[in-house]
C-alpha cells in the first residue's frame, strides 16, 4: 500500500524499467518531469557508475552531472533538448550530443527517446536509448567487455 508521501508509479513505468533491466543497450527512464527515474547496467557502464550509487535524480543534477553538453562544455537545459519532445508532444525523437563520464571521459552518443503512454492522459515518461558513436566504445559495450569506474 503507497502512503500520501510515496505515490504510486504507473505500471508502465514500472514495466519499462523491468525491460530495461533485460537489455544491453545503455537506456534510461525519465518520469513525465523529466526526473531520471532509472537507467540500465549498459548506461551505468557508459555513465561510469552504476544507478544504485546515484539513484533518482532531477532533471537539472543529471543533465549537469552527465549531460548533454553543448560545443562549449555547458550543459544544455532540458528544455531545448530534442528529445524532450518524448514527453512535451508524445513522439519519438532523436538526437546526438556529448555526454560526460563520472571520471571526465567525454562520449559522443546518439540517442533516441520513445515515449510511454498509459491510459492516462500523454505521456507518463520516456526510455531513452543511447550508444557511443565511437566504434571502440560501442563495441566494448556490446561484447560486456565493459566496466563501471569507481
Amino acid at each position: 500500500m503507497s502512503s500520501p508521501s510515496s505515490p504510486q508509479r504507473p505500471l508502465e513505468l514500472i514495466l519499462a524499467r523491468n525491460l530495461l533491466t533485460s537489455i544491453a543497450t545503455p537506456a534510461f527512464l525519465v518520469s513525465s518531469e523529466g526526473a531520471m527515474l532509472f537507467y540500465n547496467e549498459g548506461a551505468g557502464a557508459l555513465l561510469g557508475v552504476p544507478f544504485e550509487e546515484t539513484g533518482r535524480m532531477d532533471p537539472d543534477t543529471w543533465i549537469s552531472s552527465f549531460g548533454p553538453f553543448d560545443s562549449d562544455g555547458k550543459p544544455v537545459p532540458m528544455e531545448q533538448l530534442d528529445l524532450t519532445a518524448a514527453l512535451r508532444e508524445g513522439r519519438p525523437a532523436h538526437s546526438n550530443f556529448t555526454i560526460r563520464s563520472t571520471n571526465g571521459d567525454l562520449h559522443e552518443i546518439a540517442a533516441s527517446g520513445m515515449p510511454i503512454v498509459g491510459n492516462d492522459n500523454g505521456a507518463s515518461g520516456a526510455i531513452i536509448f543511447f550508444w557511443p558513436l565511437d566504434d571502440e566504445a560501442a563495441r566494448e559495450l556490446t561484447t560486456g567487455r565493459h566496466e563501471v569506474v569507481k
